[in-house]
């Protein structure tokens, strides 16, 4: 029911910030005065519209802000207070630890002393060699080429 209300209130302040900055004046609006369009025209007297927009719109947009953090803390403490008991299944177990060993059952090497540089395997004499290829006997063929 609360939740409601302010979701209520939230939209209709919405909607008036959105009412109220378009009513207001942009930074370049000045220089279209000088060719007729004087103090006397202005709805909110001589001064303009500037003062009176500007801090409605300031308390608007304090109160829409207002609203929204109270909204945001009233669903997280009182949408569930039985979130830290729920069952959450597989996420809920504790993981199990990691292996000892690495794969194969082969012990892990244990790290080289600090400040010594690890010694390339012994090279074997009897290396085998790289395999021959046969060049082709068959020519390629060639294909027709149409014009």
């Amino acid at each position: 029911m609360l939740l409601t209300v302010f979701n209520i209130l939230f939209v209709i302040i919405a909607i008036a910030m959105i009412a109220l900055i378009l009513m207001q004046r942009g930074a370049g609006a000045q220089a279209g005065s000088g060719f007729g369009g004087g103090a006397s025209a202005t709805v909110f007297g001589a001064r303009g519209s500037s003062n009176f927009l500007s801090k409605a719109t300031k308390w608007l947009a304090i109160t829409f802000f207002a609203i929204t953090l109270f909204m945001a803390w009233y669903a997280v403490h009182r949408a569930n207070p039985n979130a830290m008991d729920m069952d959450l299944g597989v996420m809920g177990s504790a993981t199990p630890a990691a292996p000892a060993t690495a794969p194969g059952d082969r012990p892990v090497p244990p790290a080289p002393a600090a400040g010594t540089v690890p010694q390339a395997p012994a090279a074997d004499a009897a290396v085998p060699a790289a395999p021959t290829v046969e060049p082709a006997t068959e020519s390629p063929q060639e294909t027709p080429q149409t014009n």
